[in-house]
C-alpha cells in the first residue's frame, strides 16, 4: 500500500485533486490518502499557509499530490507556501516535461524535460529594502552543491530515458560569478558522462531557440528563475498550462503538481482542465515505480485529447468530471 498525501489548496486545486484521486482509485493498486492543508484558505484557518503538520505528513508519505494555491497581496506574515515547501523539504529538482500531444494547438516532435534548480538562485528569499524604500535588493545565491546535484540529476535523467544530449543554460557572459560557477560545475560533471553530449546556451538564446525549433532540445538544465520562465514558455508549444505538469524531487520527499494557478474564475464552473493534474499523477506513478500504470494513464489521456474529449480550453465541451470519467473509462 502506498501512502499519498493530498494537498488540495485553493481555487480549482480541490477539483483537480479530486480527479487525480478518482483516477488513482480506479487502478489495481492499494492507496492510503491523507489530506492536509496548504495555501490561503489554510492561512485563514490556522494562521499559516504551510503548517508544520503538513510538512511532517509529506515527509512521512511515499509521494504527494498538490493542487494549487492563491497568493493574496499585502497580507502580513503571509509567505509563499510553495517556495517554503520546496526549501523546507529540500526539493531541489523541478522536472517539467514538455511533450507533443495529438491536438491542433501542439507542435510536432517535441519531447523534452526542463530540469530546474528549485531551492536557491534568485528565489533564495534574501531580500532587503534600503534608502527609505528607494532601493530594493535581492541576492542571487548559487552554490557548488546546488549546481552539482541539479546538473547530475539532468545527466542521470538523460541516461535513464535514452536521451543523448543535455543543454546547460546560463548567462555567464554577464553574471560571471553566479552563472560562472554553474557553468564551471557543468563542465566538470559532463566529463563523467562521455555518452551524453553537453551543449551550452545563453538563456536569451535558449528562449529564442525554443520558439524557433523546440524539437532540438532533449533536456535543458538551468537555474531557478531561468527554468521557471523557460518551462512556462515551452508548455505553450504543446497545449498550454492546462496540460503542464511538474515534479518537485528531493532525496527524502517528492511533490507533484499541475503548473497552472488556482484560477478563481473557474471554481465551480466545471471548466477546470484536470489533464495537467493527471499528467502530474503519471509522473508520481513513475516516481514510486508503477511505470506500467504511468504509461497506461498517459495513453488514456492522449486518447481523450485525440478524440476531443476535453474541457473548453482545448476546444472540447466536457466538464472536469466528464474528462475524468473518460480517462478512467479508457484505463
Amino acid at each position: 500500500m502506498y501512502k499519498i498525501t493530498l494537498l488540495p489548496g485553493d481555487g480549482i486545486g480541490p477539483e483537480v485533486i479530486a480527479s487525480a484521486k478518482e483516477v488513482l482509485s480506479a487502478l489495481p493498486i492499494e492507496w492510503e490518502f491523507i489530506e492536509c492543508g496548504i495555501g490561503y484558505g489554510e492561512y485563514e484557518r490556522s494562521g499559516s499557509p504551510l503548517p508544520d503538520s503538513t510538512l511532517a505528513q509529506i515527509r512521512n508519505s511515499d509521494a504527494t499530490l498538490f493542487g494549487a494555491v492563491t497568493t493574496p497581496p499585502n497580507i502580513p506574515n503571509y509567505f509563499s507556501p510553495v517556495v517554503r515547501m520546496r526549501q523546507a523539504l529540500d526539493l531541489y529538482a523541478n522536472l517539467r516535461p514538455t511533450r507533443s500531444i495529438p491536438h491542433s494547438s501542439s507542435r510536432a516532435n517535441i519531447d523534452m524535460v526542463i530540469v530546474r534548480e528549485n531551492t536557491e538562485g534568485l528565489y533564495s528569499g534574501i531580500e532587503r529594502v534600503e534608502d527609505d524604500g528607494e532601493r530594493a535588493i535581492t541576492e542571487r545565491v548559487i552554490t557548488r552543491k546546488g549546481s552539482e546535484r541539479i546538473i547530475r540529476k539532468a545527466f542521470d535523467l538523460a541516461r535513464q530515458t535514452g536521451r543523448k544530449s543535455v543543454h546547460v543554460v546560463h548567462k555567464a557572459n554577464v553574471l560571471r560569478q553566479t552563472c560562472g560557477l554553474f557553468r564551471t560545475v557543468a563542465l566538470e560533471i559532463a566529463k563523467e558522462y562521455p555518452d551524453i553530449i553537453m551543449n551550452e546556451m545563453l538563456v536569451d538564446t535558449c528562449a529564442m531557440e525554443l520558439v524557433r525549433a523546440p524539437e532540438q532540445f532533449e533536456i535543458i538544465v538551468t537555474t531557478n528563475l531561468f527554468g521557471d520562465i523557460l518551462s512556462d514558455e515551452a508548455c505553450m508549444f504543446v497545449g498550454g498550462l492546462g496540460i503542464a505538469s511538474s515534479g518537485n524531487i528531493g532525496a527524502d520527499a517528492a511533490v507533484f503538481e499541475p503548473v497552472h494557478g488556482s484560477a478563481p474564475p473557474l471554481v465551480g464552473t466545471g471548466k477546470a482542465n484536470p489533464i495537467a493534474m493527471l499528467l502530474a499523477t503519471a509522473m508520481m506513478l513513475d516516481h514510486i515505480g508503477e511505470n506500467n500504470h504511468a504509461v497506461k494513464l498517459r495513453s488514456a489521456i492522449e486518447a481523450c485529447i485525440a478524440n476531443n474529449e476535453t474541457t473548453p480550453d482545448l476546444g472540447g465541451t466536457l466538464t472536469t468530471n466528464q474528462v475524468t470519467e473518460k480517462v478512467i473509462a479508457r484505463l
